[in-house]
């Protein structure tokens, strides 16, 4: 790699190194493998100057992101999403400066295109010719379009009571899908046979190192917007983890090379009942992540019921001196209705889980009225209609006429009516 600023791959757990390969897991210890950089040349050669004059997109950040220098930007733009200043949601919950990172408005419309568009072109690099996934919905969309845009084979796998608006929008780039009957971690074992049968880019499975480090473009772009400074507290959904887990090695890394004067960003993450075995040992006091056998919940994009990254969840969230939530399905329909009347925002249930999260962490003192505070809304609410159908405003029927609608809604009409001329004076 150009300048050597990939190290390698390196075991989290035991700290062996590995060669740039299509591996994810050591075969010593069995634990996670991440990539790794050489920070101190980075550190000579990155700045913001340089960024700032890159594309409008996650590939501004192409340095720290495990790929060969990107071709000239097609105008497909994943990345570089809206940060958008949250007055009204942060006056209704008591924050004075709080913002909003939509992601819901990437191409297939959440942030798993960050993710995939590192992934598609890393295994183009190892010469794959299909892509493939295990999803809960939202990466098999992603998966999907990148596939239809690349020329790639497609497959993707998905539980099978997933929404039906997602299992559509897969379908609609012409991918094969294939509904599991199962839960997500009954998707996830097939898909890892599979990843050893066939010479296919499973992007979060023998891709997995490299698709991961996608999520830390969503850490550099919060920072950016902000004027190069660091958010105070941020909140975030936890499905199988690794969002957290990269936001954590995301703002440390602006740190690393110098982007950035040191400091400490809290992370808080969410989850929703029903499928919370991370939050639940949070909140417990362990360590030790309990798989939920039979997740139940409304917000099925983080319905993985045995987390890859619980345990390091946990971990950062203590460190930096976050918490974490458990939302009920009430209230996530409540958050998106309320995120969606106060800032225009209409979000997934996954945002609905981490808007629930940020409610009860500003009303614990765990999120302070001061702070900098940053919510991730990772996917959009047109993916799942159903969740906020009963809490949205309903609409009135009228005939067409003027007297039906002033007598169904209760109105009545101004004593000068609108346009009229102004009257004479003598």
């Amino acid at each position: 790699m150009e300048n050597g600023r990939l190290g390698g791959l390196q075991c989290r757990e035991c700290g062996r190194t590995y060669p740039i390969e299509p591996i994810h897991v050591c075969d010593f210890c069995f634990g996670p493998l991440d990539v790794t950089y050489d920070y101190p040349a980075l550190r000579q050669t990155l700045s913001r100057e340089t960024i700032e004059r890159g594309p409008l997109s996650l590939w501004r950040y192409w340095p720290l992101l495990p790929v060969e220098r990107p071709s000239e930007d097609d105008g497909h733009r994943v990345g570089f999403t809206p940060l958008q200043r949250a007055r009204n949601l942060g006056k209704a919950l008591g924050l004075k400066n709080l913002w909003i990172k939509n992601d819901s408005v990437n191409p297939s419309y959440s942030f798993k295109d960050r993710v995939v568009a590192v992934a598609i072109k890393k295994a183009r690099e190892f010469g794959f010719a299909t892509f493939a996934c295990a999803s809960t919905g939202n990466l098999a969309g992603a998966v999907a379009a990148a596939a239809a845009r690349e020329g790639m084979a497609a497959y993707v796998f998905l539980p099978g009571d997933t929404e039906e608006s997602k299992l559509v929008h897969a379908r609609s780039y012409g991918a094969q899908l294939v509904a599991v009957n199962g839960s997500y971690d009954d998707v996830n074992r097939l898909c890892s046979e599979l990843a050893d049968a066939y010479r296919w880019a499973f992007c979060n499975i023998n891709m997995r190192p490299y698709y991961s480090e996608g999520s830390k473009s969503l850490a550099f772009e919060v920072t950016e917007q902000l004027g190069w400074a660091l958010p105070d507290h941020v909140v975030a959904p936890v499905a199988s983890g690794s969002l957290v887990t990269k936001l954590h090695k995301g703002f440390g890394e602006l740190q690393k090379v110098g982007l950035v004067a040191e400091g400490s960003v809290r992370i808080s993450a969410a989850q929703a009942e029903g499928c919370a075995p991370v939050a639940e040992a949070f909140l417990a006091g362990r360590e030790a992540v309990r798989p939920v056998r039979q997740p139940d919940t409304i917000a099925k994009s983080l319905a993985i019921g045995n987390p890859a990254d619980g345990y390091y969840v946990i971990r950062i969230v203590k460190e930096t001196g976050g918490s974490m939530t458990i939302s009920s399905n009430e209230d996530i329909a409540a958050a998106i209705k309320l995120l969606a009347e106060t800032e225009g925002i209409f979000t997934e249930t996954a945002g609905g889980v981490t808007i629930s999260s940020l409610k009860q962490l500003v009303a614990s003192g765990v999120v302070q009225p001061d702070e900098r505070v940053v919510a991730y809304i990772t996917g959009n609410g047109l993916k799942t209609l159903e969740a906020v159908e009963s809490v949205a405003r309903q609409p009135v029927h009228v005939d067409a006429t003027i007297g039906s609608f002033e007598g169904t809604l209760g109105l009545t009409p101004p004593s000068t009516p609108v346009g009229a001329a102004p009257a004479l004076v003598e």
